[in-house]
């Protein structure tokens, strides 16, 4: 009896566990269905489970002292997330890409220079909710894409973004 319940276990934490799998394909749609030739580039993408992302986030956000419960409560309505990281990727990719979110209905919310590097914020809002937000960071080295999905309000995206540019 002791060996099935150790192999029941096994087998649900190997299920739960799938979604954490690395994978050399792309997993936003864009790159993965548009059948571009994209080069070279090389493509890592990860699925992040948010039963085990949330509580790590909170914890980090608490630890940092400053005053971060507007974005504790914005990770708590969050959904999905799914991080794709884009190496020798080249700026012809990064504004077919921008041209396929203008057509797709996101909005351009902010871009935030840091170190070099250019974050962009668009989000994809239905009514007064936003269901979609997608963070692209361009690098000389590399291009980051992280695609959060949830229900959050144009306010907590604002604090989101100020608390992103004072620090």
């Amino acid at each position: 009896m002791k060996i099935v319940k150790h192999i029941l276990l096994i087998v649900c934490t190997i299920f739960l566990m799938q979604s954490c799998i690395v994978s050399g394909r792309p997993n936003i749609a864009y790159f993965s269905d548009s059948g571009n030739d994209f080069k070279g580039a090389r493509f890592t993408s990860i699925n992040v489970p948010m039963f085990l992302a949330k509580p790590v986030i909170k914890k980090a956000l608490r630890e940092d002292g400053k005053d971060n419960e507007d974005i504790i409560q914005m990770i708590k309505k969050v959904s999905k997330i799914k991080v794709l990281t884009v190496e020798n990727g080249d700026r012809t990719m990064l504004k077919e890409f921008a041209n396929y979110l203008n057509n797709n209905n996101y909005e351009d919310w902010a871009t935030i220079k840091h170190d070099g590097d250019n974050v962009n914020i668009r989000v994809k809002q239905k009514g007064e909710t936003i269901k979609n937000m997608l963070i692209t960071v361009n690098s000389d080295k590399e291009l980051v894409f992280v695609d959060v999905r949830g229900s959050f309000t144009a306010d907590e995206i604002s604090k989101m973004i100020a608390s992103a540019t004072d620090k």
